[in-house]
Formats: C-alpha cells, sequence, structure tokens
C-alpha cells in the first residue's frame, strides 16, 4: 500500500469504513481501467492519481457517511457516467444489489468491462434514458436508495430519479455548491413526484477543500401515472 492507498483507507477509516486487500486491488484496478479507457474515449477529465482517489473514489464513498449503507439492498445509480459514485460504493459494500442506468452505451460497455474485470457481481448495466427506464416493471418505485452525482438542477433530477424509489426508501442527490437555490426550485416537483426533503449534508472533499452536498429526498407514495414524462421532457419543462 503506498502513500496515495494509505490515505484513502485512513480517511474512510474516520468514518467507519474499512477496506481489505481485495476491496483495495479493485480500487486500483478501476483507477487503471479508467485511465487506459479514457484515451479512446472522454470518461473523467480528471486522470492523476491522487485526484482520481480524492475526487471520485472518495467522494462517491462519502455518501455512506450520511447513510447506512448495511440497511440498503438495492441501489440505483442514475446517470452514471464513469461509474461514479455507484461502482465505489459497490467495491466498499458487496452486498448491494446495483443498478447503473447511463444513456451512453460506450459507457455501459466500459461499466461492464470494470465490473467483469474487477470481480464485482450483482451488477445490472441498463443502456438508455432514464425516464424510459423508469416506466419499467421491476424498476418503477423498485430500489431502496437511489443517486445521481452531478447530472442535473434538482427540479429535473427529481423527475429522473424519483420514479425508481421504493415508498419509504430513499433518493440521494450528490452536489457540489450549496443547493438551497436548487430546492425552492424543485419544490414542485418533490410534491408531484410524492417526495419530501429529509436533510443536507454538507461538508468539504479532504485537501482541497471544495464543497460538497448531499440532499436526502424520503419517497412517501407511489410515482403517479403520467411521471416520469416522455424522455427530454424534463430537461425542457422541469416541473417548476
Amino acid at each position: 500500500m503506498d502513500a496515495i492507498q494509505e490515505a484513502f483507507v485512513h480517511r474512510l477509516s474516520e468514518s467507519g469504513i474499512t477496506l481489505n486487500e481485495k476491496q483495495l486491488d479493485q480500487f486500483e484496478n478501476y483507477y487503471k481501467i479508467l485511465v487506459e479507457w479514457n484515451e479512446k474515449m472522454n470518461l473523467t477529465g480528471i486522470t492523476d492519481r491522487d485526484q482520481v482517489y480524492t475526487k471520485h473514489f472518495y467522494d462517491s464513498v462519502s455518501l455512506a457517511f450520511y447513510i447506512d449503507m448495511e440497511k440498503v439492498s438495492s441501489l440505483a445509480d442514475i446517470g452514471s457516467g464513469a461509474g461514479f459514485p455507484g461502482i465505489p460504493l459497490k467495491i466498499c459494500f458487496p452486498h448491494l444489489r446495483l443498478t447503473i442506468v447511463d444513456s451512453l452505451n460506450k459507457r455501459i460497455n466500459f461499466l461492464k468491462h470494470v465490473a467483469d474485470s474487477i470481480g464485482l457481481e450483482q451488477v445490472e448495466l441498463l443502456h438508455g434514458r432514464a425516464e424510459e427506464i423508469a416506466r419499467k416493471h421491476g424498476h418503477r418505485d423498485g430500489f431502496d436508495l437511489v443517486t445521481a452525482r452531478a447530472v442535473a438542477r434538482m427540479a429535473v433530477l427529481n423527475e429522473f430519479c424519483l420514479p425508481f424509489v421504493k415508498v419509504g426508501g430513499q433518493f440521494a442527490a450528490m452536489k457540489g455548491s450549496d443547493p438551497s437555490d436548487e430546492l425552492k426550485e424543485a419544490s414542485r416537483s418533490l410534491k408531484e413526484l410524492r417526495g419530501t426533503l429529509g436533510k443536507v449534508h454538507s461538508f468539504s472533499l479532504p485537501v482541497e477543500e471544495s464543497d460538497r452536498h448531499i440532499v436526502v429526498i424520503d419517497k412517501k407514495g407511489a410515482t403517479p401515472a403520467k411521471y416520469p414524462r416522455k424522455a427530454g421532457t424534463a430537461a425542457k419543462t422541469p416541473l417548476i
């Protein structure tokens, strides 16, 4: 274990998350595959190893500082891109049944390669628009926890993500800057999609201290039949 991994392990252990050798190997191999594939396709602007461990891996796992992952069986990551936060959370909590939805097939192929290469099981990778997949049996109102990291404003995200959450489950939006204005704008979408604001957690990333916020929404009722609307509608005409 080198200094970068030691710092990563130490920071996670401060929040009660311990990693074994196998998990550390999985993170390191994930990093190597990310950098290799990033030369062929645009997955991330961050490739420096130290920065990937902090800004992608640690940042992804930070969700588990505020939500007890041991009580979560099924996790859906919407618009996951290069697999954040879903894959790092799955590495740390192997019991999770992870579903990742992404609209770009190239990224899904990358994630299949990652999952196969580092030995992740119970990972479902779906190519398609969130608005279409959320209407499918087994996915609609189907997950304990749904997350999205830096995908869109809350008024749009609620329509992408809340239809996947089971009644009594949670949606956690992972944000950078203070989401207060977004949350005011999103009040109608929350009401329409049967969500209520639980809590907003804020913290800073280690070393560079950039702001992070995790918005936790509780799902109070089944998704109304008219939602989500057709693909593209939420982004063009959000529920505000």
